[in-house]
């Protein structure tokens, strides 16, 4: 088999693993009235998921540097099986807080490892073009994971997920074992050495873009089934149809935020996709009751909030070329914890003002952040001209009289 295809199957393990991520978001008014439990509190589900992710992943790395990448692979799998069986088997809201957990964890450790896997199976010049293929692969759950998801929930039960996603998982231990070669473990980097670069004025301020705009992204997309049932007065079939709908335009949304950031450049794409984004989150909380309004709403919002994901990958690697892996690491970590902090902040807002508030509360979330992309991106632009004008200076004042 080509290296090709096991990118490819790669990519395929990784859709299963961003699955289990977002389909609680698809499914929680399931989830919540099976346990007894409010949306609110549901929706802490997300919560304890994105916590472990962002800081158990760097930990994890840490610790299994110098473990093989096939044997972390499959260690992983295993792991992700054990959380989504006790999701499915076990019941009670405890477990499933531990079912999240543990699940956060493997599914971490898994998508960091398959992205140095992929780099390696790849050629030189096409290492690029791997990361982006699992990147694809995991994007892709929400066009097809969680509407696939929502449909099973309304018609069977939802714990049928994640027992479906369980036997999925063992399946994909047994590819990676007979398709995946061994590799060598890596020299482990420090957790110190990682947040360091967290002292730097001007990468803490482009990571707080990616805080700001996930934090207002997540306060929305949390309780976006709740809400179209609701608030807009869909019905399941509707929220599954606007689901899809949603997955397919993130997907366009990403590949045009990679276009726009070659063709216009990253100031650009970044701050008017994250306009663009506040905009539509605003606009949803005036036409929360019209289903026309609502549903090319929903496209549009999540074209314009996934455009701005490779925009803003690219310029935090451009912060600091030299430590590429390391900021896509600190990265992934901000990105949940926002998932985190939007999913309690929504679930407060539903609780002491009303559920139809998270969508101007998601946009004002959003705006901060196109407003820090504003400042970052000018400081940026300030320090290339200042030293290009040292520059030009600096042959004139070494020129002899």
């Amino acid at each position: 088999m080509s290296n090709a295809w096991k990118i490819y199957i790669l990519a395929i393990v990784s859709f299963l693993v961003g699955t289990s991520e977002n389909i609680i978001a698809g499914i929680l008014d399931k989830v919540a009235a099976d346990t007894g439990i409010s949306v609110a509190a549901a929706g802490q589900l997300i919560t304890v998921f994105s916590l472990a992710f962002a800081f158990g992943t760097p930990i994890l790395m840490a610790l299994t540097g110098r473990v093989g990448r096939k044997q972390l692979l499959i260690y992983s799998l295993s792991i992700f099986v054990i959380g989504n069986a006790i999701a499915a088997i076990i019941p009670g809201f405890g477990f499933l807080i531990t079912s999240r957990i543990i699940s956060a964890l493997s599914t971490g450790v898994f998508v960091v490892t398959s992205l140095t896997v992929a780099s390696k199976l790849a050629p030189a010049d096409r290492q690029g073009s791997a990361i982006a293929t699992l990147v694809m692969g995991f994007s892709t759950s929400l066009i097809i994971g969680v509407p696939l998801g929502r449909v099973i929930a309304s018609s069977y039960d939802w714990k049928l997920i994640f027992g479906g996603i369980g036997i999925l998982g063992i399946l994909a231990i047994f590819l990676i074992i007979y398709v995946i070669p061994s590799t060598t473990g890596e020299e482990p980097v420090p957790l110190r050495k990682q947040l360091a670069l967290l002292r730097q004025p001007r990468i803490a301020i482009a990571l707080s873009i990616t805080f700001f705009w996930i934090l207002g992204y997540s306060i929305v997309y949390t309780y976006i089934s709740p809400f179209l049932l609701q608030i807009t007065g869909m019905n399941e079939q509707g929220v599954s149809i606007g689901l899809f709908a949603f997955g397919i335009a993130s997907l366009i949304g990403s590949k045009f935020g990679g276009f726009s950031t070659d063709k216009w450049g990253v100031a650009r794409t970044l701050i008017s996709g994250m306009l663009v984004h506040a905009v539509v989150l605003l606009s949803l909380s005036i036409s929360a009751h019209s289903a026309v309004i609502v549903f090319p709403l929903l496209m549009l919002w999540a074209f314009s909030a996934w455009s701005s994901g490779p925009t803003q990958q690219y310029y935090l690697i451009s912060l600091a070329p030299e430590a590429s892996g390391i900021m896509l690491s600190l990265n992934t970590s901000i990105l949940q914890l926002a998932m985190a902090a939007g999913a309690g902040i929504g679930g407060f807002a539903i609780e002491q003002i009303s559920l139809a508030s998270i969508s101007w509360i998601g946009a004002a979330g959003v705006a901060v952040a196109a407003g820090t992309a504003a400042v970052s991106l000018g400081l940026s632009r300030f320090r290339a001209r200042a030293r290009s004008r040292i520059q030009l200076e600096e042959p004139q004042r070494t020129a002899p009289n």
